[in-house]
């Protein structure tokens, strides 16, 4: 929804998934595998010309940190400026981030506001865009806990990516 969101009401052209074998914030044990996840993602994305799937990262060496895939994609396409589309609720780790002060110079940001993030010190950076978007509360956490506990949670995605998730038995 939100991918939707930017390519229609922004200048994006295009609006690319670079799926993450390793975000060095998250614990790797706690995703489904690689290709799992770029799978679901095709299925999603399959239909809509907006949208363009990567598996840039599965080949970078790994953890994945933005600056490395940012500055890979800008070499291999410099025809091409690149935006990162991010939530607002990244700002209290954003501190965290590989060179992030380097990103901020690299990159322009789309920050999609969520729910409860709250002021940031990052708030003023002319490289951040604040982007006036419908919230939208609903997560992954949210769906991921809905399949454990047997919920129906078919309409909270596209339908291949829940046929997918059930023939995998994905979150049970």
């Amino acid at each position: 929804m939100i991918a939707s969101y930017m390519a229609e009401y922004t200048d994006l052209g295009q609006v690319w998934f670079v799926v993450s074998p390793h975000n060095p914030l998250k614990e790797k044990s706690t995703l489904l595998p690689d290709h799992h996840r770029l799978a679901m993602v095709n299925l999603a994305i399959e239909e809509d010309s907006r949208f363009r799937s990567s598996n840039i990262e599965f080949k970078l060496p790994q953890p994945s940190y933005t600056i490395d895939t940012l500055t890979y994609l800008s070499e291999k396409f410099p025809e091409k400026e690149f935006v990162m589309i991010a939530g607002s609720d990244i700002f209290p780790t954003f501190h965290k981030w590989k060179n992030f002060e380097a990103l901020l110079k690299q990159c322009r940001f789309y920050i999609y506001p969520r729910p409860d993030s709250g002021k940031s010190r990052f708030d003023a950076h002319p490289s951040l865009t604040y982007v006036d978007a419908p919230l939208i509360t609903l997560s992954s956490s949210f769906i991921r806990q809905g399949i454990k506990k047997g919920r129906d949670m078919r309409h909270f995605m596209p339908e291949k990516v829940w046929k997918y998730i059930r023939e995998m038995h994905f979150y049970t």
